[in-house]
């Protein structure tokens, strides 16, 4: 098994990129960054399609990504439905949850979207609260709009 873990400073603040096997597997807000490994071509690969996403020339990541190292079925179930939202729309924990189990499950899904391991890519920040509110994010609210209104071109 081969991997990297790299730092990398963007607007919304430092990330920490992790692959394994030729796949991004994680992508954490940090407070700082910590000191990288040689980043290989998925890393940079990343990286430079972030940097296009947060100038807004990309709306749909390529990179190889696997989330399904970690987390339940369940958790894996959500996040697969999270990247079928598409770029700029947000849709309620609740929909997302009818999607999913047929039934209201806002709250197993707003846990599974705050364990989401590879953040942006993965678009948990797509999902808001029912009342039109942003819900919450893993990252804190001020990287929510942040993300919401790259995609929204404000």
């Amino acid at each position: 098994m081969t991997g990297a873990v790299y730092y990398k400073e963007f607007d919304i603040g430092p990330l920490r990129i992790e692959s394994l096997n030729d796949a991004i597997i994680k992508i954490d807000y940090i407070d700082e960054a910590g000191q990288s490994d040689e980043p290989d071509k998925v890393i940079k690969q990343c990286v430079r399609e972030l940097e296009e996403y947060f100038n807004g020339e990309r709306d749909v990541f390529d990179v190889k990504i696997n989330p399904n190292v970690s987390g339940t079925p369940f958790q894996q179930s959500v996040w697969q439905q999270l990247l079928k939202i598409p770029y700029g729309e947000t849709i309620s924990y609740k929909t997302l949850a009818e999607r999913i189990s047929g039934s209201n499950y806002s709250r197993a899904v707003a846990n599974a979207n705050g364990k989401n391991p590879i953040s942006i890519i993965i678009p948990c920040h797509r999902v808001t609260a029912s009342n039109n509110g942003l819900g919450g994010y893993t990252g804190g609210l001020d990287k929510k709009k942040l993300l919401l209104s790259v995609e929204n071109g404000s």
